[in-house]
């Protein structure tokens, strides 16, 4: 069931909406009222002191039994390093090891076909594939302009390796990527690189935009399989408030941050990666806890040839079993009631602020990406315009916003394709500024002639209510509506992207 919030409201003459719709009367909404429930019982602390959470795509938030079963199992038990051989090694090998199965019960993985490699965060599970991955000439990378930083910087180990890097741009305000422009950097080059045995080559993709909240299709796995490439899934934006079944989707790898997912532990990610894919890939690098045996003066190692092999020294063997339960914990939610409640809610506030007006009837915000709940998931991206027209510094309405007790982002998201596509730069543009030898952030917007440095976003996850986006809502109308451009106070400088 999808709801097209767009035509729930409707403009009179001076911008006035004539009609407030109320979210918890959307069809469906009431059949999702157990978010309500926990709302207002594992997750009652969001509500403290009036404040309004919507950073989900940032992080989730933790329900009080996760905390608890943190504090209780710590208690309970005494766990140690589980590289030793004693009975808290074994405590807490034991957990760990629970961990990693309860990862591919819940996304449906094969464990004779996948495994669980335990990484600081998403970053660290995109690093492992870039730094040990065999790209060269006859093996490219693809990326789509649509990436988080974390994985445009696989980039330099292929420049390094001597591999072709191409991008698929993105087309359109709704900032997709064509299927077809997909197929055929897909296929450059496929020629020369299909000469040599065993070429391949990585294709790298978000299953969920961070910038815009557009979904990018599943099935590019079985279309770049067809190409031959391998493929990693940046699945950090989207695993939270939707199920991905590795059981049906088979990337080669799979890179997640558990804290996007339920908000704890933090400090915890993982690579999921299929067997055939891990054994081809050929680490740097060794360290303790990745090697079976090792010699100085031989100046020979043997490394471990299974997951362990890519967990450096020591894992966090204390807050991983938090996550076992914290998958738990969520699947007796439902990833599919999550997944209902953030569409309704993502629907409702696209229609609503598409349909804010000034009083002389022009936009007060603009949207970037899909404005309506087709495809897309519930991270909301958009400026917000002055009167005459102009953008207002999202610096202004990070400041602001924060006065008034909301969570959410502000900046570029560390997208800077999709950002790019949204703000219409060009490449040849970007080339010909770059020449100017700017050194800040700011004097490349500058260069750059842009009005602003980036956008707002507000994105709903797991604890989510009706409450949260109306008071979002009422928020920028209030604040923004028929006010003028003026004399602000100083702003910070951007200082990161």
């Amino acid at each position: 069931m999808t709801y097209d919030g767009a035509t729930a409201v409707r403009a009179i003459g001076d911008g006035t909406p004539a009609v407030r719709p109320d979210p918890t009367a959307l069809p469906g909404y009431a059949a999702t009222c157990r978010i309500d429930e926990l709302r207002a019982t594992e997750y009652r602390h969001l509500d403290i002191d009036g404040q309004v959470y919507l950073d989900y795509a940032g992080a989730g938030v933790a329900a009080q039994a996760q905390i608890r079963e943190h504090h209780d199992r710590l208690l309970a038990g005494l766990y140690g390093n589980p590289h030793s051989e004693n009975p808290t090694s074994a405590a807490a090998g034991s957990q760990v090891e629970s961990a990693r199965r309860a990862v591919l019960d819940f996304f449906r993985a094969d464990p004779a076909e996948y495994a669980v490699v335990f990484t600081p965060n998403a970053t660290g599970a995109c690093r492992l594939v870039g730094e040990a991955y065999d790209f060269g000439r006859a093996a490219p990378l693809v990326l789509t302009w649509d990436n988080h930083n974390s994985v445009n910087g696989i980039r330099e180990y292929a420049r390094t390796a001597g591999a072709p890097v191409r991008y698929v741009p993105l087309r359109g305000p709704d900032l997709r990527v064509a299927e077809s422009d997909l197929a055929t950097v897909l296929d450059a080059g496929r020629g020369r690189r299909w000469g040599r045995a065993g070429g391949r080559g990585l294709f790298a993709y978000p299953a969920q935009s961070n910038f815009s909240g557009v979904q990018h299709p599943l099935s590019w796995v079985d279309l770049a399989h067809r190409h031959g490439y391998d493929v990693l899934l940046d699945a950090a934006a989207f695993a939270p408030t939707n199920r991905l079944d590795l059981s049906v989707v088979r990337p080669e790898f799979v890179c997640l941050s558990w804290y996007k997912l339920f908000g704890y532990p933090t400090g915890i990610g993982a690579l999921l990666a299929r067997r055939d894919a891990l054994a081809r890939l050929r680490r740097p690098w060794f360290a303790g806890g990745t090697i079976r045996a090792v010699s100085v003066q031989g100046d020979w190692h043997r490394p471990m040839d299974d997951e362990s092999g890519f967990e450096d020294g020591t894992v966090n063997f204390l807050s991983i079993p938090d996550v076992g339960f914290g998958l738990r914990w969520l699947d007796s939610i439902g990833v599919d009631l999550v997944h209902t409640r953030v569409g309704l809610l993502t629907a409702w506030l696209l229609g609503r602020l598409t349909a804010l007006r000034h009083g002389d009837g022009r936009p007060l915000v603009q949207v970037y990406g899909p404005t309506t709940a087709q495809g897309r998931g519930g991270t909301v991206t958009f400026n917000l315009r002055h009167p005459d027209g102009g953008l207002v510094d999202e610096r202004l309405v990070a400041r602001e916003s924060a006065a008034a007790g909301f969570s959410l982002r502000t900046g570029c998201f560390c997208n800077p394709g999709a950002g790019e596509g949204a703000f219409g730069i060009s490449g040849e543009s970007v080339r010909r500024r770059l020449l100017a030898r700017v050194d800040t952030i700011d004097q490349y917007l500058a260069a750059l002639r842009l009005p602003t440095g980036g956008a707002v976003r507000v994105s709903f996850g797991l604890a989510s209510t009706a409450t949260d986006a109306e008071r979002f809502v009422a928020f920028v109308e209030s604040t923004y509506r028929d006010r003028a451009a003026g004399v602000e106070s100083p702003l910070p400088p951007r200082l990161r992207c």
